[in-house]
């Protein structure tokens, strides 16, 4: 390898060595990293461009020196990156999900592509530093208002690349079909600017948006059962195959309750019946499902968004249910109430706590599955630190004051943002010492256009 090194400090009283590489595969020595198997000690990884190409525990110190963990990139499978305008201001409404909607709305109102390229692009930011290196940006933000269009009809969605591009995370922009206010009843309001008038136009508009770059693909999503009229959902449907199809589904008891009121069957049962639940299928939330719809989503994907449930009221899902029968398990941000991997996958087992009165109910290995779930997102070789796999890793503090004395995989429940180091996206480094590289100071930017959405 032809390399030239030098001493770095970062804060935890270990030399770590920065390279400036030439061309040729890359090494580093990890003090601990978490591989398939569990966590390993003095582990070497020799990355060549994008991928990992050997990995070797119990190796001789060489290359550059990592002197915490290493784990693989955390995968965000659900995002609405406009909502991080709302962080910090919804806490005085003692309403419902219902109407802190109308709080999301007011701000899906004031956005244009080129806002909203800068605040997607602070945003995405903020989620690397705090060590995910993909999401899935669940986008339904695509028109100026009703029966209007952009020169080009992607606008929203060339800003959301450009801006996710420039963050240095991986994007799958998963195109959302919104063309119903609820059960037989048109969009009205800010509605107007989701709505491509039916499922047929939603599926000419998106197949006609093809972005350029490695670190961007695209998907799929159907808003949800009330969003899209049972009779649309198979365009949608047809149009996904071989993509990633995302749905929201039962998040709230009012929807299942409609769907029983206009078709008589639960929101899985309406998916089930239109062809939507395949191995490709990522139902959000899923949290109020009875034993049959847990059966059904059996084979496909469930994000979890345990913080955003939360914040929202929307109950506690029946995860471990969901992974006894098949059902894989990934994560999401959400609604950004918080942007932190290390929170989401410690919280799926708190909940489950809280719901059960018991402990134990996940093993670490199963957490960290789920939180690592780029496959959901369309990364199927990403998730592990392994021969073949993308390099995408997080480097994190082992002796901060919240990680200081934990074991091993422990880590995950004590580990939070604050404790990432490095993130490296698809072999380059991102973020180095805690500071993002192209985005330098993302709490600036983000309060910056925050503040110009609200004011």
């Amino acid at each position: 390898m032809a390399s030239r090194t030098v001493a770095v400090g970062h804060g935890e009283g270990a030399a770590v060595t920065a390279q400036r590489q030439l061309p040729g595969v890359r090494t580093y020595w990890c003090r601990q990293a978490w591989l398939p198997d569990g966590v390993a000690d003095a582990v070497r990884i020799d990355i060549d461009g994008e991928v990992i190409v050997d990995v070797t525990d119990g190796a001789e110190q060489s290359g550059t020196v990592l002197s915490g963990m290493v784990v693989p990139g955390f995968a965000n499978t659900h995002s609405h990156a406009f909502h991080r305008a709302l962080r910090g201001r919804g806490y005085t409404d003692r309403g419902s999900f219902w109407s802190w909607r109308e709080q999301m709305y007011a701000v899906a109102a004031r956005l244009q592509p080129e806002s909203y390229y800068r605040l997607a692009r602070a945003v995405y930011a903020e989620m690397v530093l705090a060590g995910y290196t993909s999401v899935a940006e669940f986008h339904y933000l695509h028109h100026p208002g009703p029966g209007t269009r952009y020169a080009d009809h992607n606008a929203f969605s060339h800003a959301l690349a450009a801006a996710a591009a420039d963050a240095g995370i991986r994007l799958t922009l998963l195109d959302v079909c919104y063309v119903a206010g609820g059960f037989g009843r048109p969009t009205t309001g800010v509605q107007g600017r989701f709505d491509d008038g039916d499922a047929d136009a939603w599926a000419a508009r998106w197949e006609a948006f093809r972005p350029t770059g490695a670190l961007v693909r695209t998907g799929a999503a159907i808003h949800s059962v009330r969003a899209v009229p049972a009779d649309q959902i198979p365009v949608v449907v047809r149009a996904a195959v071989g993509e990633p199809l995302h749905v929201h589904l039962s998040e709230q008891p009012r929807e299942n309750d409609e769907c029983r009121a206009a078709h008589g069957c639960t929101p899985t049962e309406l998916l089930s019946t239109a062809g939507a639940l395949t191995s490709r299928t990522v139902a959000v939330h899923a949290t109020h499902l009875t034993e049959g719809d847990i059966a059904a989503l059996a084979g496909g994907w469930v994000s979890l968004c345990p913080s955003t449930e939360a914040d929202l009221g929307d109950g506690i899902g029946p995860a471990r249910r969901l992974l006894d029968a098949g059902v894989r398990l990934c994560l999401g941000s959400d609604g950004q109430t918080v942007v932190d991997p290390w929170f989401e996958a410690r919280a799926v087992e708190l909940h489950e706590r809280l719901s059960s009165g018991r402990r134990g109910r996940f093993d670490v290995a199963e957490l960290r599955t789920a939180a690592t779930a780029h496959a959901a997102a369309g990364w199927p070789d990403l998730g592990v630190i392994g021969p073949g796999c993308g390099a995408d890793l997080v480097h994190v503090h082992t002796e901060s004051p919240r990680t200081a004395g934990s074991d091993g995989p422990g880590i995950l429940y004590a580990a939070t943002t604050s404790d990432v180091i490095d993130v490296m996206v698809a072999g380059r480094w991102v973020v180095r010492d805690g500071v993002h590289r192209t985005v330098p100071e993302v709490a600036r930017t983000l309060a910056r256009e925050i503040g110009v959405l609200w004011d």
